[in-house]
């Protein structure tokens, strides 16, 4: 199933978000109706937050008293953390029972408010923010929900700030607008990207990535940032992965997929258990047999594996090297030296361009035999010796 996490600050409107996508199918597990169960009446839950917090934090009826809790634990950090204590690991428990009873082939959309405070974005195959103007999620507070204005921003002061969130998002929507407009770009996100990234990871299908030249993106590290988080909880150990290729050197014009390398060792780890992890977290093994192209004097071609990426949105080559390896050195001596070289980091952006303009649909693949590239690896290995580099 596709695993999707949603989050916004408090009156950013993001539970209209998520009534619009389990309006479209989506299997919708909510949070913070979940954080309400565990404390109702008669729950272990409940019990022991009325043993943190005395009695007061309960009406007449004997059940939680929420704004009178609200008044206890928001902007007392020591507090708060005591109630998280108590309430997330029950969250937890009830939202994987939840999402276990989800079809195979469910789109399921965890409703998460501290999503990005939790650390919990790597867990999920796509992010989506919900970002609304803080003057606008204050109107909202103060007339929906009948908050006094100074209760409002202290709400909103104790969550993650917009670019906290901003980081773990990879699908950013902006509610400033109209409910309407707020309802197309959820039905495109959903026709678009989720129906199928769904598709793709239930059949173990990788988006091929465009060879046009584009950019560059100032966001291609963060996108990378967000892959590689992914990555490391799919494998479930200490794992290195860097980013290389073209998106990995600043400043420099590249098509728009993000080459990511994983460090195994040995080679055969790459056709173990792992292999398994990364296609169920959206990267699925490409069939038959990947090489790199040996740069001279190599006689032998480097063996790897290479994954995709299964999200429509966000194209990604995902090469599995041995750590030491020919090919595991060259990509990260090659991105290191071009970072460091602003001249040979322009011939290489009009390589790049020669090569596209020459032949536009094997662009991407031409670097591997071009001639300028023998040269810049003897450059690269000068480079290295010089400066005491080492991968």
């Amino acid at each position: 199933m596709l695993k999707v996490g949603l989050t916004g600050g408090i009156g950013s409107g993001k539970s209209a978000v998520a009534s619009r996508l389990a309006a479209l199918g989506a299997v919708v597990v909510d949070a913070d109706r979940i954080a309400r169960e565990v404390v109702a009446p008669g729950t272990d839950g409940l019990a022991e937050v009325v043993a943190a917090f005395s009695g007061r934090v309960l009406d007449a009826d004997g059940a939680l008293d929420r704004a009178a809790l609200g008044a206890l634990v928001f902007g007392d950090e020591a507090a708060r953390r005591t109630l998280e204590g108590i309430t997330h690991p029950r969250v937890r428990a009830r939202s994987a029972e939840l999402v276990a009873a989800a079809p195979a082939d469910a789109i399921v959309v965890n409703d998460v408010p501290l999503l990005a405070e939790v650390g919990l974005a790597p867990t999920y195959h796509l992010v989506v923010v919900v970002q609304t103007a803080v003057p606008t999620r204050m109107a909202r507070l103060t007339r929906d929900r009948g908050m006094a204005p100074e209760e409002a921003q202290r709400r909103i002061a104790a969550q993650a700030d917009d670019a906290t969130r901003g980081a773990v998002a990879d699908v950013l929507l902006t509610n400033d607008g109209t409910l309407t407009e707020l309802h197309a770009a959820v039905d495109a996100l959903w026709r678009d990207r989720l129906l199928p990234y769904e598709r793709n990871v239930r059949e173990g299908r990788a988006v091929p990535p465009g060879p046009a030249l584009g950019g560059p993106d100032p966001t291609w590290p963060e996108q990378y940032a967000r892959l590689a988080a992914r990555i490391r909880h799919a494998a479930g150990g200490d794992i290195r992965v860097d980013h290389v290729g073209s998106t990995a050197v600043p400043g420099l014009a590249a098509p728009d997929v993000i080459d990511i390398q994983v460090t195994v060792s040995p080679l055969d780890e790459a056709d173990g258990p792992l292999a398994q992890r990364l296609a169920e977290a959206g990267f699925p093994r490409l069939p038959g047999d990947w090489w790199d192209a040996p740069r001279q004097p190599g006689p032998v071609r480097w063996a790897k594996r290479l994954h995709g990426g299964a999200d429509p949105g966000r194209p990604v080559r995902l090469h599995l090297r041995e750590a030491g390896s020919p090919g595991w050195r060259y990509a990260l001596l090659m991105r290191d030296h071009l970072r460091a070289d602003p001249a040979r980091r322009a011939d290489y952006l009009q390589v790049k361009r020669d090569l596209a303009a020459a032949a536009p649909e094997h662009a991407a693949w031409g670097t591997v035999t071009d001639p300028w590239f023998d040269e810049e690896h003897l450059r690269a290995e000068e480079w290295a010796a010089q400066t005491g580099w080492r991968p």
